[in-house]
């Protein structure tokens, strides 16, 4: 039975590669590739970042709840550390418009 598994899931991947082989396919259908490649790729850095932001802002605020004393020099380090995330995700956004172009 476990055989058998295997040999089904070794025909339905022989299937679905198939039409990758065809030259007017892969012609046609590269472009479009590439767009949807930006898209995840955009989408993947924006949700990324947009963790980051969220567990650095969480432990500023509980930083801050810890120590109200040291709140200059925390919120000087939370600032730069939310320029620096957003930076990695516009850095991500100009590759990916350079490499649309």
């Amino acid at each position: 039975m476990k055989f058998m598994k295997y040999v089904f899931m070794m025909m339905a991947t022989l299937l679905i590669a198939a039409p990758v082989f065809a030259q007017d396919a892969a012609a046609n259908s590269s472009k479009g590739m590439l767009y949807i490649g930006a898209g995840l790729g955009m989408a993947l850095a924006a949700g990324l970042c947009g963790l980051a932001q969220g567990k650095a802002t969480a432990s500023a605020a509980e930083a801050l709840a810890r120590n109200p004393g040291a709140r200059p020099g925390i919120f000087t380090f939370l600032i730069l550390g939310l320029a620096f995330i957003e930076s990695l995700a516009l850095f991500t956004f100009v590759i990916i418009f350079i490499k649309l172009q």
